[in-house]
């Protein structure tokens, strides 16, 4: 069994496709297929199974690319270890984040903290975090709810409040606090493009007995003027609530708080510059707290 052949079966893995993982490999279909069979014969098992025109991992490939992804976590903390010791590290630090809204106003004073901090900073979907952190892509990962996966270490940022936003004029406008069940016929407002989140406040409402009237789904900006024009509610973050300056009532509904989570990679040896950064992220959000409570 080569390095050559583990990297290989990991990218098919996680490609689920042999075509593309050959051409991200850079090397040939029929070798790449090739590889793979040798590889399965010498284990004496299969790795992969059929499902249409893609495969996906069998019991035994799920758990040779649970132990290949530790070998290559291994081989970077060596790595790592040694560009250390001989002062080669550069100060980079790779995170993605499934909302900018997680790293808004502290990346700024993180920067004036630190500022030959070098931030690659990218945006994705909780589930391509989670692959990017397994594959070494990235160093950190921000994403609502915490992660939950045997290599990968997480711990909750913040438990914001979540609030219902309505105009200023709004016959529920003078209200402190109301309960969903209240605004089961209003029409509701609700971020476009973030699935996520969407599930999460449809879970709400439906968990308060109603399925929402989703009257608009639109960015931010636009969200605020459809608001101002009485065209309906919407679930939102206090934070946000906070930065666009709307007017929002608290929620008594128990449940009514989303869960921020920061993660990285269990064993892996992190360079000085991301321990720093994650460390300044928690220490942010806790210093913060009554920033994302109502």
């Amino acid at each position: 069994m080569e390095l050559l052949q583990l990297k290989y079966f990991q990218t098919v893995a996680f490609t689920e496709h042999m075509s593309k993982a050959a051409k991200l490999l850079n090397i040939a279909q029929p070798s790449l297929s090739l590889t793979i069979k040798r590889l399965e014969d010498e284990l004496g098992t299969k790795l992969f199974e059929r499902k249409g025109r893609n495969i996906q991992l069998s019991s035994s490939g799920k758990i040779l690319l649970k132990h290949v992804n530790r070998i290559f976590t291994e081989i970077e903390n060596a790595q790592m270890e040694i560009q250390s010791e001989e002062h080669q590290i550069a100060n980079v630090i790779r995170i993605s984040i499934s909302n900018a809204r997680f790293l808004s106003k502290l990346i700024s004073e993180y920067i004036n903290r630190f500022p030959e901090s070098k931030i690659q900073q990218g945006i994705g979907v909780k589930s391509g975090i989670m692959t990017s952190l397994k594959k070494g892509d990235i160093d950190l990962g921000i994403a609502s709810h915490p992660i939950q996966d045997e290599e990968i270490e997480s711990c909750v940022l913040i438990n914001e409040d979540i609030v219902l936003v309505l105009p200023s004029n709004h016959r529920y406008a003078d209200k402190t606090e109301i309960s969903l069940s209240q605004v089961a016929d209003e029409p509701f407002i609700s971020l476009a493009n973030n699935e996520e989140y969407s599930g999460f406040t449809t879970s709400l409402c439906e968990k308060a007995g109603f399925s929402p009237n989703h009257a608009f789904e639109v960015d931010s900006n636009l969200l605020v003027e459809i608001i101002k024009l009485d065209q309906g509610v919407a679930l939102l973050p206090i934070s946000v609530c906070r930065t666009l300056g709307l007017h929002y009532i608290k929620i008594s509904d128990n449940s009514a708080t989303y869960p921020v989570g920061l993660s990285w990679i269990r064993d892996k040896v992190l360079s000085s510059s991301v321990r720093n950064f994650r460390d300044f992220i928690i220490s942010y959000y806790k210093d913060n707290y009554e920033m994302f409570k109502v």
